[in-house]
């Protein structure tokens, strides 16, 4: 970071040089051009000393301006650069405009009176309308580029990912199989939660965080199959983070990429298409139907009387009526039900022997 600050510095002061060489050139040139044309046929005792003379106040220029730059703060720059962007473009246009119609008068085409007149006339009205412009609209600038930025982008597959599902970790392991495509917006004020996570003197609540921006940092890597990106809309009139993320969905046409199952009730009532990975991982758990052999190893009581409960590899939970006699045991069940809940999966078996 030292060194690319020190490369910037030394680029600012080659440029800066160049800057103050080429005003003193000019300025010998403007002299020269005094001398030779504008006061031609005068006695003129030395060409040299108005060369330097013009030189001089080519580099007062110079050093003015390199002065009056420092002036012109980071924040006075943002506000100002779109304003004066809409006056140049609009004097710009009014001179192009002004050429353009003495074009077609080529009988008054050479007099230099009416051109003036013409030009500066039009030059007047469409600077004076980029100033008005500039002052009083310049402020959305920002919110036309994004407008424009959405529409190219809605091509593009957009999600909005909330903070449940980067601290979950399994959306890099989604992202990386390809199953997850397009863009991935992760608004700042979710990393800034995210952050706040990671700060926390709770040891359980900051290491989540600090996995989650492990999580992030991951998925942000060049050989990673999805984009993703900071955005910095943040709607300033909502406090809560749930309802930032549903009105950004709205505002870019995107989905929710989340695991918190309050926001997914919420955007699917504000109309907001939801990607809960929940779900993904429960619709990924194969199938079993009543009657369907299976094996089991039973690790705790159930809550029911002679109930064993055990676990597959995916986690989910298998309830074996008959088991509690066989804790700690590997044993065949056969399934008798299955009850799909927003939690998970949970299967209800009976007992019917021992694995050897």
């Amino acid at each position: 970071m030292a060194v690319e600050e020190k490369d910037a510095s030394t680029v600012v002061l080659i440029v800066r040089g160049i800057f103050v060489l080429g005003c003193i050139i000019m300025g010998g040139i403007w002299g020269n051009y005094t001398v030779t044309d504008l006061l031609d046929g005068q006695q003129i005792r030395s060409t040299t000393m108005w060369i330097f003379g013009g030189g001089a106040i080519g580099l007062a220029i110079s050093v003015g301006v390199l002065i009056g730059i420092r002036f012109v703060t980071q924040e006075a720059y943002e506000r100002l650069a779109p304003a004066m962007i809409f006056i140049v473009m609009s004097m710009i246009i009014g001179y192009f405009i002004g050429q353009y119609i003495m074009f077609w008068f080529p009988a008054d085409a050479s007099n230099l009176s009416l051109r003036i007149m013409v030009v500066g006339s039009l030059v007047l009205i469409c600077g004076f309308t980029g100033i008005f412009l500039g002052l009083t609209r310049a402020s959305n600038l920002d919110k036309i580029i994004s407008a424009v930025e959405r529409q190219k982008g809605s091509l593009v597959s957009l999600k909005l990912v909330d903070t449940s599902v980067i601290i979950d970790g399994r959306i890099a392991e989604v992202a990386d199989s390809g199953f997850l495509e397009g863009k991935l917006l992760v608004p700042r004020f979710v990393l800034h939660e995210l952050q706040h996570i990671a700060d926390s003197s709770d040891v359980l609540r900051r290491a989540k965080g600090r996995r989650g921006l492990d999580i992030l940092k991951k998925m942000q890597r060049d050989e990673s199959r999805v984009q993703v990106e900071i955005i910095d809309d943040d709607p300033e009139d909502i406090r809560e983070v749930d309802s930032k993320l549903v009105k950004l969905a709205k505002t870019f046409g995107a989905k929710v990429l989340t695991n918190d199952f309050n926001l997914n009730k919420v955007a699917q009532i504000e109309g907001v298409q939801v990607l809960n990975i929940n779900d993904l991982a429960n619709a990924l758990k194969p199938a079993v139907l009543p009657d369907e052999q299976m094996e089991v190893k039973i690790i705790k009581e159930g809550k029911e009387p002679n109930q064993g409960v055990g676990y597959l590899d995916d986690g989910t939970m298998v309830v074996v009526d008959g088991g509690r006699t066989h804790m700690g045991k590997r044993v065949a069940v056969i399934v008798t039900s299955v009850l799909q809940t927003a939690a998970g999966r949970m299967i209800f078996t009976r007992f019917d022997a021992i694995v050897p």
